[in-house]
């Protein structure tokens, strides 16, 4: 069957060889629970929120670990895009493939993330968490936000396409910009394939490269725990759980309205796809504890690459998608960006007339994409959206510095399941795998996990 939502047969040797889970896997013994990963990150974090609650002084004094290790995977991610992009596209024999899953990935980042920019849109306007603060932004510092409004400003799209083009190649590495190094990838890839045999020994040279740079990020992996110990510390003895009053409405309402979205818009999608999010969420959930501790997307990046492409999605495929998607598909940013601009407004008290609205929706459809790789990305995205609406005061943007910390963890989960699903919804699209294989690998590598 060739429908993309289509169940179509797959012989039993099929999924052993894509899954790459030996025979004998069946038999091995069950390591224990507490040698996994995703205990020892979650059994740190537990740690860390007590730490950070009764001894805040100390907890906060741990945030170098955190950023070490934060510093440690951004260190290798842009070796990791560069080697697996090259390989895979001079790995592939039909180049026309290369464009055909570029544009298909690029039509669904922006169909989905429409998806959430309206999604936050609605779910503000329904439950107006910022009514009856009646903040007066007067009293407001905009000092508070000056160093994010620097960087903070609307991007035309002439600006958003040449910021992709690097001053040097070099630059684009030094700089760790992964759109630009995912540019000059994508080009180098070309090259190498159209170079034919000439091409083979530096081919083979980069697919050593990239088992090396793996080799690097799985050593790298076993300081999670640390590094999740040293943020969730920090960020807990920094800004407290109980000392956030009435604005823990606004991070429940941010995190119930993620949850939705994962389980309801990229849960259809999953289905669409022939799979489960459930089961997918569960074969991921090492990265989960890991976004979650660490309050980044791009730590888990390498890791989910390498198991996107155990679940039978192509190198090249991975390769393009997933990186392309950490800057074109900002679910959890989107829905952040509407409802927080919103939430602003109705706690200073600033009516916002439908064309309004409409031009924040509009804005944010480019900001979101355009602050990628600046520090606090979503804040600053923000900012540069409500400048563009003179009526809300940005000096109110001074409420949200304290829980951002929190909303960005809620942020960057949504983003990179996002990712991981549109990375296995273009991969069914282009008919790599099919719907019985997919579950199939998805229960076999989960059964590896735990052996």
């Amino acid at each position: 069957m060739n429908s993309f939502t289509g169940h179509e047969p797959a012989a039993v040797s099929q999924v052993v060889l894509q899954s790459n889970v030996p025979a004998r896997v069946v038999t091995a013994r069950k390591k224990p629970f507490y040698a996994s990963l995703s205990f020892q990150v979650l059994l740190a974090i537990l740690l860390a929120i007590l730490l950070g609650h009764f001894y805040p002084a100390r907890a906060v004094a741990l945030k170098p670990l955190g950023d070490a290790f934060i510093r440690l995977i951004t260190m290798i991610i842009t070796l990791v895009i560069f080697c697996t992009v090259v390989t895979g596209i001079a790995g592939m024999e039909d180049m026309k493939k290369v464009g055909r899953v570029g544009g298909k990935a690029l039509l669904y980042f922006e169909t989905v993330s429409t998806v959430a920019l309206l999604i936050g849109l609605i779910v503000g306007n329904v439950v107006q968490p910022g009514r009856g603060w009646n903040i007066d932004a007067k009293t407001l510092d905009p000092k508070a936000i000056a160093d994010y409004a620097g960087p903070a400003k609307a991007q035309s799209v002439s600006d958003f396409i040449l910021h992709i083009i690097p001053t040097t190649v070099t630059d684009a590495f030094a700089k760790g910009d992964i759109l630009q190094v995912l540019f000059i990838s994508i080009l180098f890839g070309f090259a190498l394939s159209t170079a034919g045999t000439r091409g083979k020994p530096l081919l083979d040279l980069f697919t050593a490269l990239t088992q090396a740079v793996f080799g690097i990020v799985k050593i790298l992996m076993r300081f999670a725990s640390i590094g999740a110990f040293g943020a969730m510390a920090f960020t807990v003895g920094k800004y407290g759980i109980a000392a956030l009053g009435p604005l823990l409405k606004l991070i429940g309402l941010f995190y119930l309205t993620c949850i939705l979205f994962v389980v309801v818009v990229l849960g259809t999608i999953a289905y669409l796809a022939g799979f489960g999010i459930f089961k997918f969420l569960h074969y991921i959930k090492e990265e989960i504890v890991i976004v979650i501790g660490v309050t980044s997307s791009e730590a888990a990046l390498p890791s989910l690459m390498e198991k996107m492409e155990r679940l039978g999605c192509s190198k090249g495929l991975v390769g393009l998608v997933l990186p392309t998607g950490y800057t074109f598909n900002t679910d959890g940013t989107s829905i952040y960006m509407t409802l927080a601009a919103l939430f602003v407004a109705q706690a200073t008290n600033t009516h916002l007339t439908l064309l309004q609205q409409l031009t924040i929706f509009a804005v944010a459809t480019l900001t979101s994409k355009g602050a990628s790789g600046v520090q606090g990305a979503a804040f600053v995205a923000l900012v540069a959206t409500l400048t563009v609406v003179p009526t809300i005061p940005v000096a109110g943007m001074a409420l949200l510095l304290g829980i951002d910390r929190f909303m960005s963890t809620a942020r960057a989960l949504v983003n990179m399941i996002g990712n991981g699903v549109a990375t296995v919804v273009v991969a069914r699209w282009e008919k790599e795998i099919d719907a019985l294989t997919l579950r199939q690998n998805l229960a076999t590598q989960d059964l590896a996990a735990q052996l």
